[in-house]
C-alpha cells in the first residue's frame, strides 16, 4: 500500500458514459439498509446507523462468492516486507522485519472471532529466490503455507499475491521490460500453483499488487492519453493474461479458482477505461477485479503535515459521503450490474490527531455503501500505530488485542 490518487472529475466524467442506464439500475431498489446507532462502553464513541439504499445485484456464483468473503482483514507489513531500505541476513527475519511480531495462530484466530472471514496476505518474492530462473526458497514458501494453513482452519478465506516485486529485475509494466516481466509472473505463479494446486476456493490468488511505473512522474496518477501510461496498461494486461493462463493450465483446484486481477495502481478510476481489460478464462466469470481505494484521499490516506489533508469526516455530511459513494458507483456500473465481481483488496483510514471518531463513521459508512452494491472490502492492517506515519494498525499482534475495537464494530455492522 502506498500514496494513491482518486481524480473525482474524471469519475464523474465517465459515470455519465458508464452509467446511461444507471438511473433505472438504482431505481430498481429492493429495501433499505438502517440500524440503530450503537454507543461504546469505554470511549463515548458512537457506532452511527447508516440508511441506504440497496442495489440490484445481479444473481450469480461468482457475486454470491464475493459476498461470502464477508469482511476481510490484511496482514500487512508481513510477508511483504522487502530490503527496500533495510536488510537482513536471514530471509525468514523478512516476517518481522517491518511489523516486528512473527505471525501466529492465536492472531489468525483473533482475525476469527472478531467477525473477519477473509485474511489477505501480501508477499514479495524477490528477496527469496535461489536463482535467476526465479526458484522460490522453499523455506519461504512452506512458512507461507503455514500461514495460509492458520486461515484455512477457521474456515476463512485466504488471499496471497505478488506483492512488491515491481523491479526491472522482476517484473516492471512497460515494453522494454515485458520479456523478463513475463518470465518472472510465469515462474513465480507456476510455483505457487503446483504448491497450492489441492487447496479448495477458500484460497484465492491475487496476480499483482498495484502494478505501476514505480518512480516516475505518473506513478501515481494514470492518463490513458499519455503513452506511457498507454503502454503500462497493456503490458498489465499481458501480465494479468500471463497469471490467469498459468494457474489455470496447473490442474488441480486451480483450474476453476477464483482469481483477482487488478488495473493500473489497483486504481477504480483506471478500472474504468476501456484499455483495461479483464483477461480471457476457461472458467466463467472466475476473475474478480482487484481495486484499492484510500477515499476520500484527503481524509483516509493523505499525511496529516501535507495541504488539504483533514482528520474529519463524518457520516452525516454529504460530500464526505460522496467520497465514498463515487468511486463505488463507478464499480457498480461497470462491473457488479453486469455480474463481474468486485472486491477492494485495501482501503482504511489511517489514524490521525486521535480522530476515533471520524474514522469509525468512515468504516461503518464504506462498508455500508460497498455491501449494498455487491462488493467486499479487506481494512489494510500494517501493525501501526505510533508515530506520524501510515497508522492502520487495528490489531496490537504483540498483545492480540484491538486498540480500536471501536472501529472493528464499525466495520462489522453492516458486513453480514
Amino acid at each position: 500500500m502506498k500514496k494513491m490518487t482518486i481524480n473525482m472529475i474524471v469519475i464523474s466524467m465517465l459515470l455519465s458514459v458508464l452509467s446511461g442506464c444507471g438511473k433505472e439500475v438504482a431505481s430498481s431498489v429492493t429495501e433499505n439498509i438502517k440500524n440503530e446507532a450503537i454507543l461504546t462502553s469505554d470511549k463515548n464513541i458512537v457506532i452511527p446507523d447508516v440508511a441506504m439504499q440497496q442495489f440490484d445485484i445481479p444473481d450469480n456464483e461468482a457475486l454470491e462468492f464475493v459476498h461470502t468473503l464477508k469482511i476481510g482483514w490484511n496482514l500487512g507489513n508481513t510477508f511483504d516486507a522487502n530490503t527496500d531500505g533495510n536488510s537482513t541476513s536471514d530471509e525468514m527475519n523478512y516476517e518481522t522485519l517491518w511489523c516486528k511480531t512473527k505471525t501466529t495462530k492465536e492472531m489468525i484466530d483473533t482475525i476469527k472471532e472478531a467477525g473477519f472471514n477473509t485474511v489477505r496476505i501480501p508477499v514479495s518474492w524477490h528477496n527469496h529466490l535461489e536463482d535467476e530462473e526465479f526458484i522460490i526458497s522453499k523455506a519461504w514458501m512452506d512458512r507461507v503455507q503455514e500461514v495460509v494453513d492458520y486461515v484455512m482452519k477457521n474456515d476463512m478465506y485466504a488471499i496471497i499475491n505478488i506483492h512488491h516485486d515491481i523491479d526491472k529485475s522482476y517484473y516492471y509494466p512497460t515494453s522494454e521490460c515485458l520479456e523478463n516481466s513475463t518470465k518472472y509472473m510465469n515462474n513465480i505463479w507456476t510455483q505457487i500453483s503446483e504448491r497450492f494446486k489441492d487447496y479448495d476456493e477458500h484460497l484465492i490468488f491475487e496476480g499483482i499488487n498495484e502494478p505501476r511505473l514505480k518512480g516516475e512522474s505518473n506513478e501515481w496518477n494514470f492518463d490513458p492519453n499519455i503513452p506511457s501510461c498507454e503502454d503500462a496498461a497493456k503490458c498489465i494486461n499481458t501480465l494479468n493474461q500471463v497469471f490467469v493462463d498459468v494457474v489455470r493450465k496447473s490442474g488441480g483446484k486451480n483450474v476453476d479458482r477464483y482469481l483477482m486481477v487488478p488495473a493500473y495502481i489497483a486504481g477504480a478510476e483506471p478500472s474504468l477505461y476501456d484499455i483495461f481489460k479483464l483477461p480471457e478464462d476457461t472458467q466463467e466469470n472466475k476473475i474478480i477485479l482487484s481495486i484499492h481505494a484510500y477515499t476520500p484521499y484527503a481524509f483516509a490516506l493523505q499525511p496529516t503535515n501535507e495541504s488539504g489533508s483533514t482528520a474529519n469526516w463524518s457520516v452525516d455530511n454529504t460530500a464526505d459521503q460522496q467520497g465514498v459513494t463515487t468511486f463505488m458507483d463507478g464499480l457498480y456500473y461497470k462491473y457488479v450490474s453486469k455480474g463481474k465481481p468486485v472486491v477492494i483488496g485495501e482501503f482504511g483510514a489511517r489514524d490521525k490527531e486521535d480522530n476515533l471518531q471520524s474514522r469509525v463513521d468512515f468504516a461503518t459508512y464504506y462498508i455500508a455503501a460497498a455491501r449494498t452494491r455487491g462488493i467486499s472490502c479487506i481494512w489494510w492492517d500494517n501493525n501501526n500505530f505510533e508515530g506520524s506515519g501510515e497508522n492502520f494498525g487495528l490489531l496490537d499482534r504483540k498483545t492480540n488485542i484491538w486498540p480500536y475495537k471501536e472501529i472493528v464494530d464499525g466495520l462489522m455492522k453492516y458486513a453480514d
